[in-house]
């Protein structure tokens, strides 16, 4: 484990050193999202990944504009009052996952607390869209919390996304510092809500936020115990010096240990490694797990 001298940062480990790519592997995905008024996680994130999924034609969908109403210590999402909502956005995504020839679509937004659904219509439209343009491809959705609200959460599960995607983010005892607008109750309580809704189940978490080794091993018991069926587990990387600073950088050996006690415990698949995001190759993981869901719809389901 590597320790900083006393009151400095720890130094980013050459192999968790990135390069952003080359201007010409990225501009083409760039200007076609660009063209859409499209915005992608990759980018307001800083995903030390994109590089790679740019230069593969892939990215992972931010809708609902890229303002938060939130401010997570570990987010370099900007927080700020959030525009309206473009109501042409959820045709743009269908469009840009066309163009793409995208065969799993990964769709992600800001948290929009100041709509009173918390945006949830608007997810449903976005997933509807994509399914009627893309019949064929898969549709992972990784949604905000909604504030808990069960009948908003209801909206975009009844839309049918092939995985349903809610980020525990930290452990417990972490929640209140790092997410001080959010609560872990309500993140669990949203999987736990999803269970069994038709697709499948997913949540990840970042390490050296200032966990132990043994409170990620407690929480894939209670992500076991859902059951989950994807979990994610990254290793941490401050965004800005006005972050959170980086408690610790997590070995292979225990990256290791936190799949085999997830997959031990029932997981149908445990993505554990340093460079891990919850949207990062999340085709390829969905695929591991087996036969393609039937995902569920329901034709009452009101969408605008």
């Amino acid at each position: 484990m590597t320790h900083a001298t006393p009151n400095a940062p720890l130094r980013l480990p050459p192999e968790l050193r990135r390069s952003l790519g080359k201007a010409q592997q990225v501009h083409p995905l760039q200007r076609l999202l660009r063209a859409n008024n499209l915005h992608t996680v990759c980018e307001e994130a800083r995903c030390p990944n994109r590089a790679e999924c740019f230069s593969h034609g892939t990215a992972t969908f931010m809708i609902g504009g890229d303002r938060c109403t939130r401010s997570c210590r570990f987010c370099s999402v900007t927080t700020a009052r959030p525009l309206a909502l473009d109501p042409g956005e959820p045709q743009h995504v269908a469009g840009a996952v066309v163009t793409l020839g995208l065969q799993h679509v990964v769709i992600t937004s800001v948290d929009r607390d100041d709509l009173p659904d918390g945006g949830a219509a608007h997810w449903a439209a976005t997933i509807t869209a994509v399914k009627q343009a893309a019949p064929e491809a898969t549709v992972e959705v990784l949604t905000p919390d909604f504030k808990g609200n069960r009948a908003h959460l209801d909206l975009v599960l009844a839309a049918g996304p092939h995985v349903f995607s809610h980020n525990t983010e930290t452990v417990p005892r972490l929640y209140r510092a790092l997410r001080p607008q959010s609560h872990f109750e309500t993140t669990f309580n949203v999987l736990r809500n999803a269970r069994g809704y038709g697709g499948k189940l997913k949540s990840g978490i970042m390490v050296g936020l200032g966990e132990t080794d043994t409170e990620v091993m407690e929480l894939m018991e209670r992500w076991a115990s859902l059951p989950l069926d994807i979990a994610t587990v990254g290793q941490y990387l401050r965004p800005s010096m006005d972050h959170w600073e980086v408690a610790r950088y997590v070995e292979p050996p225990a990256f290791e240990a936190f799949k085999a006690r997830g997959e031990a415990l029932g997981i149908g698949v445990v993505f554990s490694g340093a460079m891990v995001r919850s949207s990062y190759h999340a085709g390829e993981t969905f695929l591991e797990l087996g036969a393609r869901p039937v995902a569920r719809s329901n034709p009452l389901a009101v969408l605008p």
